[in-house]
């Protein structure tokens, strides 16, 4: 356990010994009256790959925009490596940072959505290369060739010249990924990436972003894809209703439940597992009888 002297609260350091990467502390968010986060403690340290799994409407999301201050905090404190999210703090009280250097927090942070939100006039290469020349103001030649390795590292090196219209749903959400790290982020954060994808492109996805986790990039990933949270997190936190049920590792989160509500969320998404698996069974032997053709 170690001490945090900025807020004096006691915080398992998990993975690491050193200062986590993300520290939250009491965070709270309301919407229209409706208490969608309350008090949310959290670490993530350098390295480390957290999924964050719970029902809709849990404050998964919600929680993953507060970090990177697309949604405002009421309560609580965040920091990403050392600073402030969204804030400055003087005496106690909090004051909202100006528009201008909240954008350039959010520079260090990259953000995959469940949405791919690529510009379709723009090719996969350009769509790379957009935000490194416009916001970080670097030189085109250099953030080229760092968006053609990109293009490679996520599969696609092939593309470069590619609309977004002209390629599949997995295919434009590699673009995205490759687009979040093309301004070399400190931090990741996804927001369940493959639940706009069709069943048979999602492991494509997957297999790009656990390659990110063995290279040892921080990420924190919402997700409802329980074999990647079982291969890949360091730790798996479970939220409902806006608190953080329980957490731990995987083996023991996933495998042995401690809390009535994580039980019942794990049996429902096994269920929709199999559901899921007997429907793509049952359109293989179909596609199968159709290729037989009449006898």
């Amino acid at each position: 356990m170690s001490t945090d002297t900025r807020t004096g609260s006691s915080t398992d350091t998990g993975k690491s010994t050193g200062d986590p990467l993300v520290h939250a502390v009491n965070v709270t968010k309301a919407f229209h009256g409706n208490e969608v986060l309350k008090g949310i403690d959290m670490d993530v340290h350098p390295g480390e790959v957290v999924c964050l799994l719970g029902p809709s409407g849990s404050g998964k999301t919600t929680f993953l925009r507060c970090i990177n201050q697309l949604e405002s905090i009421d309560g609580g404190r965040i920091w990403v490596d050392g600073d402030l999210m969204g804030y400055e703090d003087r005496s106690g009280t909090l004051h909202r940072l100006t528009d201008k250097r909240i954008a350039a927090q959010r520079r260090e942070i990259g953000m995959v959505f469940q949405r791919f939100n690529l510009f379709p006039h723009l090719t996969a290469l350009e769509n790379i290369m957009e935000a490194p020349i416009q916001v970080k103001g670097e030189k085109k030649k250099a953030v080229r060739e760092r968006a053609l390795a990109l293009l490679d590292q996520v599969g696609l090196k092939d593309k470069p010249s590619a609309y977004p219209a002209q390629l599949s749903g997995g295919q434009q959400q590699r673009i995205a990924i490759a687009r979040a790290l093309a301004m070399q982020p400190k931090l990741m954060l996804f927001d369940e990436p493959t639940s706009a994808l069709d069943p048979e492109l999602v492991g494509e996805v997957l297999r790009v972003m656990r390659q990110l986790a063995q290279d040892g990039m921080t990420m924190i990933v919402v997700t409802h894809e329980m074999g990647f949270a079982r291969d890949v997190a360091d730790r798996v936190v479970f939220m409902d209703g806006g608190v953080v049920v329980e957490q731990g590792p995987p083996s023991e989160v996933i495998s042995n439940p401690q809390h009535e509500r994580t039980r019942s969320f794990l049996r429902r998404m096994r269920q929709e597992e199999e559901a899921h698996e007997k429907a793509l069974e049952e359109a293989a032997h179909l596609a199968g009888l159709g290729d037989e053709g009449p006898a």
